[in-house]
């Protein structure tokens, strides 16, 4: 987290832990203000891999899950990166800025994501970095959103996965009322306080609610190498092409994709207890063993957790769920706001 702007939220009573804004004084009221009303969150506790060079989008295009090399300049995408398993490493946020393709992703992967790729670069004409601290990045989601962006930076996306560059940084908008900003640290002050006349501040955690309930994954290290990108649901948000050709883990995604019925799939639940991504789930189905995992989890609004969980779709869709053992809290299904194909 740039140092300026980590004492600039702190003068605006956010309590900050690892580069993660916890909170602005009232963890329920900010989830509270989520439900309903139009909220602003910094993401720092996410962080950027910029690539640039004559041969950054060949390079990605080689490597992640996604037509990148179809990636227009105003345009964003979901986007991932697996193992030579199929296995999900990472997935981002992508888009472009400038002369860098900027993929968005965990924070506490990035380092070793980034090195991973770096290894392949070899005699491209492309480099990689660490781009984290480079922008300030916010997200702007509720009924107001819209307002509130076109106020603070002059300009907003007219459709979802779409992008547009104003004086002060870019606007990435990720759904019908939700807008990732990155914005020069210098402007990033000046546009936090237009923001807050429409937006409420929040704490990380609010954002995880509000993306998980969209039905949005993130993988993160406690799940990294867990998932091939249909469990979690990746394909169906349009995070991965099926004509784009050869990436680390193509054929077995392809395979999982046309050969049979996917028996993992990520579904949306509740559950009176906290959880955390990686805790696994169990049903009376399967003696002995794990049935799925935690993918994603946050503090809901009324209280317990809302969860993100891949689970077999027959244990999911016909026993009950129970967190970390087989008598532990019972996870309730939610409606995704997607549908899951037959």
């Amino acid at each position: 987290m740039i140092d300026s702007w980590k004492k600039f939220l702190q003068s605006r009573a956010a309590l900050i832990t690892d580069a993660t804004v916890q909170h602005f004084g009232n963890p329920a009221g900010e989830r509270a203000a989520a439900v309903e009303g139009t909220i602003v969150a910094d993401l720092s506790q996410l962080g950027v891999i910029a690539f640039r060079g004559d041969e950054a989008a060949s390079f990605l295009q080689n490597q992640l899950t996604n037509d990148v090399r179809g990636l227009q300049t105003d345009a964003a995408q979901w986007n991932g990166y697996c193992s030579p398993k199929g296995r999900l490493l990472g997935n981002f946020l992508l888009w472009r800025q400038g002369e860098d393709y900027c993929l968005q992703l965990s924070g506490d992967i990035l380092p070793a994501v980034l090195k991973r790729l770096s290894m392949f670069i070899m005699r491209s004409k492309v480099q990689g970095r660490d781009a984290s601290d480079e922008n300030v990045r916010l997200v702007v989601a509720g009924p107001q959103a819209q307002a509130a962006v076109d106020a603070a930076m002059g300009t907003a996306p007219d459709a979802a996965m779409r992008t547009s560059a104003s004086a002060i940084g870019q606007v990435i908008r990720v759904g019908a009322d939700k807008f990732v900003l990155s914005i020069s640290p210098d402007h990033a002050a000046t546009a936090w306080q237009a923001l807050c006349r429409l937006a409420t501040p929040v704490g990380a955690p609010v954002w995880d609610w509000l993306c998980l309930n969209a039905g949005i994954p993130m993988i993160v290290a406690a799940t990294q190498e867990q998932f091939v990108p249909q469990m979690v649901n990746f394909e169906v948000i349009g995070g991965v092409s099926f004509q784009k050709g050869c990436y680390p883990g193509q054929e077995i995604v392809a395979r999982s994709q046309y050969l049979g019925k996917l028996k993992r799939r990520m579904f949306l639940a509740h559950v009176e207890a906290e959880a955390a991504p990686g805790d696994s789930l169990y049903s009376a189905d399967i003696e002995g063993q794990a049935t799925g995992t935690v993918v994603n989890a946050a503090p809901a609004p009324a209280g317990g957790f809302d969860v993100l969980a891949v689970a077999q779709v027959e244990s999911a869709t016909t026993q009950t769920l129970h967190l970390k053992a087989g008598d532990g809290a019972v996870l309730t299904l939610k409606p995704l706001p997607y549908a899951l194909p037959e």
